[in-house]
Formats: structure tokens, C-alpha cells, sequence
């Protein structure tokens, strides 16, 4: 794991004020401020130094177990801890920090029940984060994966920008996804099911031919099965995009556009679909068509509300495309490809005044671009642009 800073606190000074030994209060201020300024080796020093002159203080025990936690002494830092619980069970702190320090030494049937009851009731952001990726690692390490990922799914949701806690994350539910597309394949290898994931996986891996193999076998099932259809034309378009036999392949993408329509009518996305391929090969009209049944299905269908606009402003019709571009507008007010074809609606219609503030809020969203999140790749349809000339406008 990355940096370690536990955040427990033993004022081991103070419990000398009353002892005639200065140097133990000299020694244990030191130490102190060794620790606090991450000079490990100096404070482990001062300590032990104080544990020989003063052996039977539980707080000594605790801080030294603080010291070895950060130099990653771990076995060091589990035999002080343990002894400074014998000598105070009830040291605030330490028995969390006992359970990392054998979780850290993979002993974790022992350490998970304290860690457990400590992140539930840790209020230190800080604590809070050390103990929870002690806990993800003591539920994998004990084969409780699910436990693992529920764990991490809190620790994203508290920390969304820790880059320790995103990476194990990333690869937590990499694991668990991959173990359980393993016992889906023991319980039913040829079920629907795990056809269906084998296909999505391979779609996103961009196998193409075994992608589609994995959805035909779907349909070999359970022929009249929604979505299929969709997602075997989605599969031979992104092909075609790499491929010399585009033309071929666009025209086999449709028909299965075309065969989940006769499945799924309500089927937005391979109506929008349709849409865009009629509409790359200048069937303005058709387009239309495909893209008002998509959003009588599906209002909110952001990208078909642009699409539509677009299609409409080509057909002359920019009176009509304007609901649709504000519609997209309020869908996505971060929509730099809607407001540039509102730009365009209010230029096709003389409105200078609108079309110039469109344009500026265009800009605006343009140069904001690159300080955006990305876009999520697991796109179910194909993105509304534009022109990349349009940037310089």
C-alpha cells in the first residue's frame, strides 16, 4: 500500500510529568516529534531507549507499535502491540492497528473480526481509508470476494479521487468479475446467460468474430430474444469502421437493425441506429423517420434529439430542429455537439443574436473539453459529433 500514516496519538510525555527521571520525559519528547516529522528510525530509538527505563508503560508498547507499523517492521509491530494489550486492554487504537500489522503479515482469519468492527466505526477519514484496504485485502485473502468488492464499492463512494484506492478497486472487480464469469460457465455453460456475457466481454475486448458468435448462439436459444439483434449490428459496425468491405458490412447491420425492430418495435437504440446509416447516405427523410420512433420510445434519448435536429436543419426545416437541439440542452447542458447545432438552427433562421450566444457557449464548452471527465467506452450507440473544423469556428 502506499503512504501509512496512522493517526493515533499516545502522549507517552505526559505520563512522567510526575516521575523524578528527566530524561525520560526528554526522551519521549523527542521521540514524538521524530515521529510526527516521519524520521522512523530517530523516534524508534528514543523509544526504545524510554521502554528500557520505563518497561511496564502500555503506551511505550503503542507507540513503538505505531514506529515499526511505518517502517513496515511488521512482526516487530505485532509483538509490541500484543504487549501493550496485555498490559491495558482497552489502549484506544490498538487493536485496529494490531489487526493491519498481521493482515500486512497475511494473518488474516485473526485480523479480520477487529477490522471489520473498526471500519465500521471509524470516523478519521484517514483511518477510515488505512483500515478499509486492510479489510479488501483480508476478505480476498480469505476467498471472500464479495465482501472485497463491497468494501471497495464504500471506499470509492468516500474516496472518488485516491488513486490507491481506484487501483484496487479497478482490479477488485476485475477479479470478481472474472470469477464469477468462471462459475457462471460451471453452472450453465449453454445458457443464455453465458452466451450473453461471453458476447459483451468479447464486444469490449473489440473481438469482433467472436463477439458475434457468442450472440448467435444467443439467438440459437432463443430466437425472438430482444436486444440481440442490436447488438450483433452494433458488433459488424464497429468491423466495418476498420474494414475495406464497409458498404458490405454496413448493409448487414442494418437488416439486423432492421430484425429487432420486427422483435423489439420500442427498441430506441436500433431505431437511432437506422437513423444514422440512412442518414450517412443523404436519405435525410428516412432518418427522420427512425430517429422520431426512437424518442416516442424513449424522450430523453439525448444523442437522437441532436441527431433529429441535425436532420431537420438539413432538410430545411430549423424551425422544427430547434426543440430538439434545447431538448438535448437540458439533457446534457454540457453538450458542446447540441449547442453548435443550435448555432446552426439559429444561423439557418437569421437569428444572429441567438446564434452568436450559441456559438459562444459552443467555445466555451470546446476549450473546457480537455479538463472534462472521459467519455464512458461502454457506448450502447453511436456518439453525436461534429466536424473537427467546427473547433476553430
Amino acid at each position: 500500500m502506499g503512504s501509512r500514516v496512522f493517526p493515533v496519538v499516545f502522549v507517552v510525555a505526559a505520563l512522567f510529568a510526575q516521575a523524578p527521571e528527566a530524561a525520560l520525559q526528554r526522551l519521549a519528547g523527542e521521540g514524538d516529534r521524530a515521529l510526527a516529522e516521519g524520521r522512523y528510525a530517530e523516534a524508534e530509538q528514543a523509544f526504545t531507549k524510554v521502554r528500557e527505563l520505563a518497561p511496564g508503560t502500555a503506551e511505550v508498547y503503542a507507540k513503538l507499535g505505531v514506529i515499526y507499523f511505518q517502517q513496515r517492521k511488521f512482526p516487530e509491530a505485532v509483538q509490541v502491540l500484543r504487549t501493550a494489550l496485555k498490559l491495558r486492554p482497552g489502549l484506544p487504537s490498538v487493536d485496529a492497528l494490531l489487526a493491519m500489522s498481521l493482515c500486512e503479515q497475511g494473518q488474516f482469519r485473526e485480523a479480520l473480526p477487529v477490522l471489520e468492527k473498526a471500519f465500521r466505526r471509524s470516523t478519521d477519514p484517514a483511518t477510515k481509508r488505512m483500515q478499509g484496504l486492510e479489510l479488501e485485502r483480508a476478505y480476498t485473502g480469505t476467498r471472500q470476494d464479495a465482501k472485497a468488492v463491497e468494501v471497495a464499492l464504500e471506499l470509492s463512494r468516500l474516496y472518488p479521487k485516491d488513486p490507491e484506492v481506484l487501483y484496487h478497486a479497478g482490479r477488485l472487480f476485475g477479479i470478481f468479475a472474472y470469477l464469477t464469469m468462471q462459475k457462471l460457465s460451471d453452472v450453465a455453460p449453454d445458457s443464455v446467460w453465458k452466451h450473453l456475457a461471453f458476447g459483451e466481454l468479447y464486444e469490449n475486448l473489440e473481438n469482433h468474430t467472436a463477439a458475434i458468435t457468442e450472440y448467435q448462439q444467443v439467438l440459437a436459444i432463443d430466437p425472438q430474444r430482444p436486444g440481440i439483434h442490436f447488438r450483433i449490428g452494433r458488433v459488424i459496425l464497429a468491423s466495418a469502421r476498420r474494414s475495406e468491405a464497409r458498404a458490405r458490412q454496413t448493409a448487414e447491420a442494418m437488416k439486423e437493425f432492421e430484425q429487432e425492430l420486427r422483435i423489439d418495435p420500442a427498441n430506441a437504440n436500433a431505431a437511432y441506429e437506422l437513423g444514422e446509416l440512412h442518414l450517412e447516405e443523404g436519405q435525410s427523410e428516412a432518418a427522420r423517420g427512425y430517429f422520431e420512433a426512437g424518442l416516442q420510445h424513449y424522450p430523453d434519448f439525448e444523442d437522437a434529439q441532436i441527431a433529429l435536429g441535425r436532420t431537420l436543419i438539413a432538410l430545411g426545416k430549423p424551425d422544427l430542429a430547434l426543440p430538439h437541439l434545447r431538448k438535448a440542452i437540458t439533457l446534457n447542458p454540457e453538450s458542446d455537439v447540441a449547442c453548435y447545432n443550435l448555432a446552426r438552427a439559429y444561423g439557418a433562421l437569421g437569428d444572429t443574436k441567438e446564434q452568436q450566444q450559441a456559438l459562444v457557449r459552443f467555445r466555451t464548452l470546446r476549450a473546457q473539453q480537455t479538463s472534462r471527465q472521459p467519455r464512458d467506452p461502454r457506448r450502447e450507440v453511436t456518439k453525436q459529433e461534429i466536424d473537427p473544423a467546427a473547433s476553430q469556428q
